[in-house]
């Protein structure tokens, strides 16, 4: 145990990183080299009498070779150091003479035989699960209903003694300056799962064991604290599938930076020297690897796919990578002399094409012909586009998970303008066809894209409802407002999904842009940890102004508010001013008259959170006015209950419309003024 510290300065000079949690260099391990970390703690326990005593130092090794499989739990070595984790309980066990810890050992192997029915350690845990239930080691006692309700009241003393850990943490200056206190807390919590893995606490503990974690990080800066709580959110997550810590833990989860998701780096010390030279001494579990995992011990990132949407005037290539990658792009002019057409493309560093990637993916819209991917040198991948003809085009990568975007404009665009006069027939009343009014009424919006957001595996923010989500909230009320768009402003309406579909935010603005829309909505509910916090508000594409506006562009972009500032860096080439004026001013009027029409009709505590600017992966590209509408705080009980009424959702859509109507009629004052019967038939 370390001195207390008089002075933090001094400490912080001298950087004593086993106790003050600022000091730390250490980096993440890959899972090769974490199992010979823990081979290395197995040793080290087994060669001192003293230290094998000891429970946590038992522990300790074991949870190392848990992370092995927590770092990739797919992976080559993940059966390996279940495996070595349940035999490790199984020792601790007839020294403890804890029938807990048998029992922790037989739920292992039987998580192997059940998740790894190709690895050869299935069979070697079923050889261990038989020779336990010979011996009788696993017999189960009769669970009487006061076994039951001690083990329960047990288990709920241990976590409010862990709370109170946590607390007394919280609301000391002193205490909170020093890790051994975190470390103290967090094993409590933790210890609610270990002892009591099936008891109603069990994910409680498990969950604020990885909290603690993620909290101590914020002061400690030290990336392992980080990936524990990581851990930690993903147990809980697999162990505890219909507990309400699941989504909680999926939330964080999605806040947290791209780097704690991704595949570790290797370190470059003499630790991890020594930790690889332990490891060759371990049975792998076969001789051949996966391309992932291949990928995985050399820092490649592997391409798996390529994706396009087109049409005349526009096409989005999108290229997907396991993980962050560096890219270069080059323009090569058209080479007559070899047959060569004029080509963009894309070098791929670090990197490798997946198994199942198809190579050529033929275009042949107005613009491209084709994309072409290849592995260009052994450890970079080129992708290469054959273009017809094309005006501009922009690159840019998004993250979470790492994909690069390619959008390539036509000439075509500028010398077919879609506001022409049409020549429209009158009915024989007099009056226009619905499909020709837009046109007619010279709006130049005759064509709108609603965007339901998430879908399919994408749950968005859970409701304060149990059982109410965000994807399908979005999709009622997207329905009602591309209904009422169509009666109300005689418009064409395309929206992105009609169904619990799952799509990518890149592939929405694709859609849009490939329909040559004129206005972009997208329609969300907003969520906020504090379940009091409630209110309206819209957003445009720009730059973040403040930390709120980052929290939702976080939430919605599914990645971290650290990785907005990188998104941030790209708007000044993307975006133009007009479409950014354009944007805000919409939002403007749908703002406006959701506050007024919600008032109008009498619903309480409406409050106006205002229009607001973010950097929305879901806007980027938009080659329209667009906005997204964060209709209610799903999060917040009022709002949630509101939000699933189809009266609210409905003036909700009454509101939008107006909204666009108002902005209509400032852009085009004469859009909603009668046409004179000459007027229609001159075009």
């Amino acid at each position: 145990m370390f001195p207390k510290p008089l002075n933090i300065t001094f400490i912080l000079l001298l950087c004593i990183p086993t106790h003050l949690f600022w000091c730390d260099t250490s980096q993440a391990l890959t899972p090769r080299q974490m199992y010979g970390q823990a081979e290395i703690c197995y040793k080290e326990l087994r060669q001192s009498p003293h230290k094998m005593k000891y429970r946590h130092n038992w522990l300790g090794c074991i949870d190392k070779f848990q992370q092995v499989h927590r770092l990739d739990p797919s992976g080559a070595w993940a059966a390996a150091g279940l495996y070595r984790s349940a035999k490790l309980y199984q020792e601790l066990a007839k020294r403890s003479g804890k029938k807990s810890e048998f029992r922790e050992a037989r739920d292992i192997f039987e998580r192997i035989v059940r998740r790894f029915p190709g690895s050869r350690y299935r069979g070697k845990a079923a050889a261990e699960i038989q020779k336990m239930s010979s011996a009788g080691m696993l017999k189960k006692k009769t669970a009487t209903k006061k076994s039951i309700k001690d083990a329960g009241n047990a288990s709920e003393d241990e976590y409010l003694k862990a709370e109170s850990c946590y607390r007394k943490l919280r609301q000391s200056r002193r205490k909170i300056k020093y890790r051994d206190n975190w470390l103290r807390c967090i094993d409590k919590f933790h210890s609610v799962y270990r002892k009591h893995p099936n008891r109603g606490h069990a994910a409680a503990g498990l969950f604020m064991a990885g909290k603690l974690y993620a909290d101590l990080y914020q002061y400690s800066n030290r990336k392992s604290d980080l990936r524990n709580g990581y851990d930690r959110y993903l147990q809980v997550i697999d162990q505890f599938p219909q507990s309400r810590y699941k989504m909680k833990a999926s939330l964080l989860i999605d806040a947290m930076p791209h780097w704690v998701k991704t595949e570790p780096t290797q370190r470059k010390d003499d630790i991890a020297k020594m930790i690889d030279a332990a490891a060759k001494t371990t049975p792998t579990d076969g001789q051949v690897q996966s391309q992932k995992n291949r990928s995985y011990k050399t820092g490649l990132g592997k391409i798996h796919d390529l994706r396009f949407w087109s049409n005349p005037n526009y096409t989005r290539l999108v290229i997907d990578s396991s993980q962050e990658i560096s890219y270069d792009h080059h323009l090569l002019k058209k080479d007559p002399s070899l047959k060569k057409p004029q080509r963009l493309y894309v070098d791929l560093k670090e990197s490798r094409l997946g198994k199942n990637i198809k190579k050529i993916i033929p275009i042949n819209d107005d613009l491209l012909m084709d994309a072409r991917a290849g592995q260009y040198t052994k450890d970079s991948v080129r992708v290469v586009v054959d273009i017809k003809s094309f005006k501009s085009y922009k690159i840019f990568s998004l993250k979470d998970p790492f994909r690069i975007v390619i959008d390539v404009w036509g000439a075509v665009a500028e010398k077919t303008p879609r506001q022409q006069k049409p020549n429209v027939v009158l009915k024989k009343n007099g009056k226009l066809p619905a499909s020709a009014l837009a046109k007619q009424l010279a709006l130049g919006i005759s064509r709108i894209i609603i965007d339901p957001g998430h879908g399919g595996r994408d749950y968005g923010a859970p409701g304060y409802l149990k059982g109410i989500h965000e994807k399908d909230v979005a999709l009622q009320i997207s329905r009602r407002l591309a209904k009422m768009i169509r009666l109300e402003l005689k418009c064409q309406v395309f929206m992105t999904r009609n169904s619990d579909k799952f799509l990518t935010l890149e592939e929405r603005t694709a859609i849009a842009n490939t329909k040559s829309a004129d206005l972009f909505i997208s329609i969300h509910t907003n969520s906020h940890r504090d379940r009091n916090v409630f209110g309206i508000e819209t957003y445009f594409l720009n730059l973040a102004t403040d930390d709120e506006a980052i929290r939702v562009a976080a939430i919605e972009n599914a990645t971290s508010t650290k990785n907005i500032s990188d998104l941030q860096s790209i708007l000044f080439d993307l975006v133009q001013n007009a479409k950014i004026n354009e944007s805000s001013r919409l939002a403007g009027h749908v703002q406006g008259a959701m506050i007024s029409v919600l008032k109008r009709r009498r619903y309480s505590r409406i409050n106006d959170k205002g229009v607001k600017q973010a950097p929305f992966y879901v806007l980027l590209g938009a080659q329209m006015p667009a906005v997204l509408v964060e209709t209610s705080f799903i999060s917040n009980p009022r709002e949630c209950r509101r939000l699933i009424n189809p009266k609210y959702q409905e003036r909700l859509c009454e509101a939008i419309v107006d909204g666009i109507k108002k902005y209509i009629r400032e852009t085009t004052p004469t859009a909603y003024l009668k046409s004179p019967p000459n007027s229609a038939n001159n075009g």
